[in-house]
C-alpha cells in the first residue's frame, strides 16, 4: 500500500470539538477545528487542544463536515485494519443469509460499517459503489480490494456510480466509471424463497437505475406488506420497478396497479411481473402519483392495500416544513383510497424527517380524511442497512403500516 494511503495529516480540535469527539458522534464540523496540516481526503491524526492523540479521521477541505471519524486511539489504521472491517461487514451479510450467488444486498453502508462516505451494493455478480466524500475517493481502490478479499471472489463487474449531486458539498465532480467488466444489459437478481415468502426475480439497470440501480432498503417491508394483499386489490404508488406490487401479487393479490412517472421504470416493472409469472394480475400506468391519487379518491375508488413510497421530500433541514406538508397531503389522499379494514403502507426516506414528525403527518392525514388509522408497525431499512448508534443521521427510512 502506498504511503499516501496511510496517515498523512494532522488536525487540532477546539475544546468544543474535543467534547463532540468524546460524545461518540463520528462527525466533527469545520467550526470545531482550530488548526489543520493536511491535504483534501487525507487520513489524519486528530488531536485534543493539549496535543494528545484522540484518534484518526478522514479530512474534507470543502465540506462543513471537516472530519469523519475512522478510529479512536493512537494506532494509525493500516491495510489490515481495513481488511478486518471489510470482513466484519461481509460476515454480517452472510449471517443474514444475503450472500447467495444470485442475491443482492448492501455490503458497505458508510459510517455504519466503518467506511465513511462509501456505499457498496452487490447485485448477483456485480458491485456498484458510491463515494460521497474526499476521503472515500482517495481510499476507494484500497477499500474495494479489501472488500473483494473479504468476499473471497472478485466480482465480474464493478461500477463506480458516484454521481450524486451531494458530491458538490465536498467539491467533487460527479463520476460514473466502470472499474471492471463493463456491461449494458441489466443484471438479474433472485431473492431466494424463505418461510412464508416466495422467491422474487427482478432486473437492475446498473447505469440508469436510481441510486446504485435499485432500492435494497425496502426488501423486508415489501415482504411484510404482501401479507395484507391476499385476494385484495392493491395500489402501488411511486412504484419504481414494481416490487412492492409484485410481492403482493405473489402473495395472492387479486389485482395490482403500479403508478410511476418514469416510463423506463414501468417497463422494468412490467418485465419483472412477467419473470415472476404474475403479469396477468399486474398493470402499470404512467402518472404523477400525487395528482393521480386525488383523482382516484374523487372517483370513489378503493383498495384493500395501498402503498406509497415516494422519493425524499426533504434534502435538508430548511425543507422540513414543506416536506411535512407534502407527507400530510399525500397520505390524506392515500388514506381516502383504503377500503374499510384495509391497510396503508406509507414510507419516508427523508432522513431530515424524524419518526415522530412522520407519524404526526400520518395522524393529521387520517384525521383530515375523517378516518381512524391504527399504526401497528413502524419499520426501518432492511438489516443489511445498519444504523450507527452514535449517528442519528444514518437512520433515514420510516415505513409505517396502518390499519384503516
Amino acid at each position: 500500500m502506498s504511503a499516501e494511503l496511510l496517515a498523512a495529516g494532522r488536525v487540532l480540535l477546539t475544546g468544543r470539538g474535543r467534547r463532540r469527539f468524546l460524545s461518540g458522534h463520528p462527525w466533527i464540523y469545520a467550526d470545531d477545528v482550530q488548526a489543520i496540516d493536511a491535504e483534501p481526503g487525507d487520513l489524519v491524526s486528530v488531536h485534543a487542544p493539549d496535543q494528545s492523540v484522540l484518534g484518526w479521521a478522514l479530512f474534507s477541505s470543502h465540506s462543513r463536515i471537516a472530519l469523519r471519524l475512522v478510529s479512536r486511539g493512537k494506532v494509525a489504521p493500516d491495510r489490515d485494519f481495513w481488511l478486518a472491517r471489510a470482513r466484519a461487514a461481509v460476515l454480517h451479510r452472510r449471517d443474514l443469509g444475503l450472500c447467495g450467488e444470485r442475491d443482492a444486498c448492501r455490503l458497505i453502508g458508510g459510517e455504519a460499517d466503518g467506511f465513511p462516505g462509501l456505499i457498496v451494493d452487490r447485485y448477483a455478480d456485480a458491485l456498484v459503489l458510491q463515494s460521497g466524500c474526499q476521503g472515500s475517493d482517495r481510499l476507494r481502490d484500497l477499500w474495494l480490494a479489501c472488500l473483494e478479499e473479504a468476499l473471497e471472489r472478485p466480482a465480474a463487474s464493478v461500477l463506480d456510480r458516484s454521481d450524486s449531486a451531494t458530491r458538490s458539498h465536498e467539491d467533487l465532480p460527479e463520476r460514473v466509471e466502470w472499474l471492471r467488466g463493463e456491461r449494458s444489459a441489466p443484471v438479474e437478481v433472485l431473492e431466494p424463497a424463505r418461510p412464508g415468502v416466495a422467491p422474487l426475480a427482478y432486473e437492475v439497470a446498473l447505469l440508469t437505475g436510481h441510486k446504485t440501480g435499485h432500492y435494497l432498503d425496502q426488501r423486508e417491508n415489501r415482504a411484510a406488506a404482501a401479507r395484507f394483499a391476499r385476494d385484495g386489490r392493491v395500489l402501488d404508488a411511486f412504484s419504481y420497478d414494481g416490487l412492492f406490487g409484485i410481492r403482493a401479487a405473489l402473495a395472492g393479490a387479486r389485482s395490482v396497479l403500479c403508478l410511476d412517472q418514469s416510463q423506463e421504470a414501468l417497463e422494468r416493472a412490467r418485465r419483472n411481473a412477467e419473470r415472476n409469472g404474475v403479469a396477468e394480475r399486474v398493470s402499470v400506468e404512467r402518472a404523477n402519483a400525487m395528482h393521480d391519487l386525488r383523482a382516484r379518491a374523487e372517483r370513489g375508488e378503493s383498495y384493500e392495500l395501498v402503498i406509497v413510497d415516494p422519493p425524499a421530500f426533504a434534502r435538508g433541514r430548511r425543507e422540513l416544513e414543506g416536506a411535512l406538508r407534502g407527507y400530510h397531503e399525500l397520505n390524506r389522499r392515500a388514506v381516502s383510497l383504503v377500503s374499510a379494514g384495509g391497510v396503508l403502507v406509507s414510507a419516508s426516506c427523508s432522513h431530515n424527517v424524524g419518526r415522530d414528525d412522520f407519524v404526526g403527518a400520518l395522524a393529521a392525514a387520517s384525521r383530515d380524511a375523517e378516518r381512524d388509522a391504527r399504526l401497528f408497525c413502524l419499520a426501518g431499512a432492511a438489516p443489511d442497512h445498519p444504523v450507527l448508534a452514535g449517528l442519528p443521521e444514518s437512520e433515514y427510512l420510516k415505513c409505517a403500516f396502518l390499519r384503516l
